[in-house]
């Protein structure tokens, strides 16, 4: 047996619950989690707006563990090799997507924590193909929000091009992890936060942020692109304001509230819109690599498994500075150095 913090319908608190231990299929691994972070689509499954959930579920989808069980068909990883299990947890491999090295868009796709069982609990089964090697400099905690702040962030900033000035939207887990990354590689970034918040303002400016401001603000110069992790619609214009003609705003969301109209003026000059949807295992290994090469300093948070709901309600109401992360054991004050 094994306790689980498990969601029984929408919007309701998780509940700790006791109940079997998975033994692993043939190609999975089974895993001792030793940190798992939380996520703001964590709270978009919460409240269910994300469709098709079936209850009950066991959210989080940036995984660290350690092996503990191997089924017959995984030659990849061996008993105490520590990994981690992102958001893509499986794909169909057959469809179009998946066929032209666009897996994230597979038509028939499993996600960790949302049709997957997550990792709000002390062991947990994944298909191994999915799973990926954690550079040794990051401990446990620091390493668990690599594995979706961190490669999130890493796809949309690919999608933002050869960006020299660029515009974050949203300073949270994701954002402080890419503002690292950018920096550098000679980017200068321009954190973007909720109005007024001049803690986050001034933490987005110790991680090499050049300006700082509140989203209703314009930066100081045009941007080459902008990314907007923030799930909130009139970000998009707001950004669209901000980029030079040609530039490209990019929604790094799961989820995000109605876009309003905006003049056309707003997107002429070849200014774009995209979206990044989830991420491929190519992405995965390319920022991994990168990540061994960066001393990044994720900034942690830590809560027990069982305060899994302080968690989230500190993610919701914005009171996080970085990720937080759930750790089976007790770690002594919430946050942890970097």
């Amino acid at each position: 047996m094994m306790q689980a913090m498990r969601l029984h319908g929408p919007g309701q608190l998780l509940s700790l619950d006791e109940i079997p231990l998975p033994h692993p299929l043939e190609n999975q691994v089974l895993l001792e989690i030793l940190a798992c972070g939380v996520c703001r689509t964590d709270l978009h499954v919460l409240d269910a707006e994300l469709p098709d959930i079936r209850y009950p579920i066991i959210l989080g989808h940036e995984i660290v563990g350690r092996v503990v069980e191997t089924g017959k068909g995984v030659t990849r990883y061996r008993i105490g090799d520590r990994i981690g299990v992102p958001w893509l947890g499986k794909t169909c491999g057959a469809c179009h997507y998946c066929k032209s090295g666009k897996e994230n868009l597979c038509d028939r796709p499993g996600f960790t924590g949302y049709t997957l069982q997550g990792g709000f609990s002390q062991y947990t089964v994944a298909n191994a193909a999915y799973c990926l090697p954690i550079p040794e400099r990051y401990g446990d905690a620091q390493a668990a929000p690599l594995l979706c702040a961190g490669l999130i962030g890493y796809r949309a900033y690919c999608a933002a091009g050869d960006a020299k000035n660029l515009g974050i939207y949203g300073f949270g887990a994701a954002a402080h992890l890419l503002a690292q990354v950018a920096a550098s590689q000679g980017c200068r970034v321009f954190a973007l936060t909720r109005p007024g918040d001049e803690s986050a303002q001034t933490f987005a400016r110790t991680l090499n942020a050049v300006w700082a401001g509140g989203s209703e603000e314009m930066p100081p110069e045009p941007l080459d692109a902008a990314i907007i992790f923030a799930p909130i619609g009139a970000l998009v214009p707001a950004a669209l304001r901000a980029v030079r003609k040609g530039g490209r705003v990019i929604c790094a969301g799961i989820h995000m509230s109605d876009i309003p109209s905006f003049p056309y003026h707003l997107i002429w000059g070849e200014r774009s819109i995209s979206s990044i949807a989830n991420l491929t295992r190519a992405d995965g290994a390319a920022f991994m690599d990168l990540a061994a090469t960066l001393d990044l300093r994720p900034a942690v948070q830590l809560y027990p498994l069982a305060r899994a709901n302080e968690a989230l309600a500190h993610l919701k109401n914005g009171s996080l500075q970085g990720a937080a992360v759930l750790v089976n054991r007790d770690p002594g004050p919430r946050t942890a150095p970097a």
